[in-house]
């Protein structure tokens, strides 16, 4: 069975086409108790930052009656160290490990791939464009075709052992400019989507619900809609 599940993502073998998306496992090693990670065809950490980043100040998370939404703020301990407390752990296991990485201006991208790029153990990087949460997700870059060739061009010529993915943002007029922008830059292949730009109000204090003001919607309300789906 495990065979007949086997696939390859830009030429990297996975066991199965099972992956753990970027931002709802963090760094994997934190599930290995739980969860057998070489059982999953690949996990994509979560986002990866020049410097350390304390996130989004509470409450984070809201339950809605269609999904979730999220302002966790992109939370992390920075590229330096993930390099060297928590790759090592990741290299004990055999599952493929894309690395999300993200930044605010373009020089901020290169500074963690450039690193990235002298360690080892991992499989491939995700670009994160598309964090629709806080300013450093680097959501400009996908709402401008041009920003985003820019960057993927001068990122690809500085990744050269690994697959380069991009994370598009659904929070745009049409999405295949940008894809169509991404593939001619450089990009071995996209991710789609992140979350859609999302607000909830207390309709008692009329404040958000969420501490950042706003956050991403995820779960069954983006999805599209089937007549058996929702009664």
């Amino acid at each position: 069975m495990t065979d007949r599940l086997a696939t390859t993502l830009c030429g990297i073998p996975l066991r199965n086409p099972v992956l753990a998306a970027s931002g709802t496992f963090g760094y994997g090693i934190e599930f290995a108790k739980l969860v057998d990670l070489n059982q999953l065809g690949g996990l994509v950490t979560k986002g990866l930052s020049r410097e350390p980043m304390a996130g989004n100040p509470a409450p984070r998370l809201w339950h809605t009656e269609g999904g979730m939404i999220n302002s966790v703020g992109l939370q992390n301990v920075g590229v330096s160290a993930f390099v060297r407390d928590k790759l090592p752990k990741l290299r004990t296991y055999t599952v493929p490990v894309i690395v999300n990485v993200f930044g605010y201006a373009i020089e901020d991208y290169l500074a963690v791939v450039e690193q990235l790029e002298d360690a080892d153990g991992l499989a491939a990087y995700e670009l994160n464009v598309s964090c629709p949460n806080t300013k450093e997700g680097g959501i400009f870059f996908s709402s401008d075709p041009v920003l985003l060739s820019d960057l993927i061009g001068r990122v690809r010529k500085l990744a050269k052992r690994r697959p380069l993915i991009v994370k598009l943002s659904p929070n745009v007029a049409r999405i295949e400019p940008f894809a169509r922008a991404a593939e001619e830059a450089g990009a071995d292949a996209i991710s789609l989507i992140n979350t859609f730009v999302s607000l909830a109000i207390d309709v008692k204090t009329r404040m958000s619900r969420i501490g950042a003001g706003f956050g991403g919607l995820s779960g069954p309300a983006i999805k599209r809609r089937r007549r058996y789906a929702f009664p």
